[in-house]
């Protein structure tokens, strides 16, 4: 029995997952302790015990019954974005949640994982599909649908993680150099447009010279730098007419300085109490930033803060080395499975899972915008945490069976 459990069981994301969802647990109390931890601590408590079932449901699944139900869940998650923009309930400007008897969740969660399922699923017909423009056009028209239903609700964090799936995933099946610039070279050129003309300037340059390297032939090479170019000009005419909200974050992330009071406001509390844990931090429950709610809502988008600043630099490297630690297995898991769609789909749960930490860990040490995305397996949300260890469980069912074709 044991030498089964250590052919088949996938005991580090199993261990990894408990050790991120425990740190969790125990940020989501300390950062509401002021409150009693009472309803907040209590409610990620029991998410946590439901994602745990969750999590051991997805790795005991027969590999061919994910496989046949990723499209169906697929065409479902769609018609369940589609209702909210209808009956769903909004909540910091954003109607992306669905309540059901007293309970809430945001479906976009479980959305991602469909969305990384069929994705996988249509990309592991065949070996020369990505080869094909129209196939590669649908394959990311299958991530490009629900990510543009996400950000008309709107939540521009999650959006971006669905788009953020696409470069990794078509690498990983062999996509060619030109199709991999193409996609890539529009987001550089509109991230560069956010920094000014200099930035916009170089960033056309560097999307010129990969097409150019890249080309199949000039007359492909040319409409793809004409997008581009496209892209990069209107990228003002989006930010006009963002809701003043996304402005301003965009704006803080820019130059944090510039509103102290206002939107700069949560990252530089965030900085100091990520900076002030020194090498070991103040203690469990003894952060001063995080007791006396220096950061609004600390336990949901920056609950990074809260073992940097009780656990100083010790905690949050351990924090980050286990989300190392699950990106490795992730992509170890992709290497090992011999059946495609459990490959291809492992790298893109990894994806997820790595976009988030980005993202998160980033806006908390001001690095990134504050575009609202939470850290997986830590920030309180009973929708995202079932989510996350339900892929945690899929990537542990791809282990099981990596000896599968």
């Amino acid at each position: 029995m044991f030498a089964y459990f250590k052919e088949y069981f996938d005991f580090k994301v199993f261990f990894v997952t408990l050790g991120l969802v425990a740190v969790g647990l125990l940020s989501v109390y300390s950062a509401t302790y002021d409150a009693g931890a009472g309803l907040i601590f209590q409610r990620q408590l029991m998410w946590a015990g439901i994602g745990f079932v969750g999590m051991l449901a997805a790795a005991i699944l027969p590999l061919k019954t994910i496989h046949r139900m990723a499209f169906p869940a697929y065409v479902v998650s769609l018609l369940v974005l589609l209702a909210l923009l209808v009956i769903g309930k909004t909540v910091s400007g954003s109607r992306s949640w669905l309540g059901v008897a007293g309970l809430g969740g945001q479906p976009s969660e479980f959305a991602k994982v469909a969305a990384v399922l069929a994705f996988a699923a249509f990309l592991s017909r065949s070996t020369t599909l990505i080869s094909d423009p129209k196939h590669l056009f649908a394959a990311i028209t299958l991530i490009v649908i629900p990510m543009g239903l996400v950000l008309v609700q709107p939540d521009l964090g999650t959006s971006v993680v669905f788009l953020a799936v696409i470069l990794p995933v078509l690498y990983w099946v062999g996509a060619d150099h030109f199709s991999l610039a193409a996609i890539l070279s529009p987001l550089l050129v509109a991230a560069g447009a956010l920094f000014g003309t200099s930035f916009f300037v170089a960033s056309v340059i560097v999307s010129a010279v990969l097409l150019y390297v890249s080309r199949k032939n000039r007359f492909i090479a040319a409409m793809a730098f004409a997008v581009t170019l496209a892209v990069g000009l209107s990228v003002q005419f989006v930010f006009e007419r963002m809701p003043s909200y996304q402005q301003k974050r965009i704006m803080t992330f820019l130059n944090p300085e510039a509103d102290p009071l206002g939107s700069g406001y949560n990252v530089l509390q965030a900085k100091v109490a990520i900076g002030s844990g020194g090498m070991f931090g103040k203690g469990y429950l003894k952060g001063t930033q995080t007791q006396l709610n220096f950061i609004p809502e600390q336990w949901t988008d920056f609950i990074f803060c809260v073992p940097g600043e009780e656990f100083g630099f010790l905690g949050a490297s351990i924090v980050l080395v286990l989300f190392g630690a699950l990106l490795l297995r992730g992509l170890t898991v992709g290497s090992a499975s011999k059946n495609k769609f459990a490959s291809i789909a492992a790298v893109g749960i990894t994806s997820v899972f790595a976009t988030h930490l980005l993202i998160n860990v980033g806006m908390s040490m001001g690095l990134m915008p504050v575009i609202g995305i939470p850290l997986p397996f830590l920030s309180y949300g009973g929708s995202a945490l079932l989510a996350n260890m339900v892929m945690s469980g899929l990537l542990m069912n791809f282990w099981a069976n990596r000896k599968e074709y």
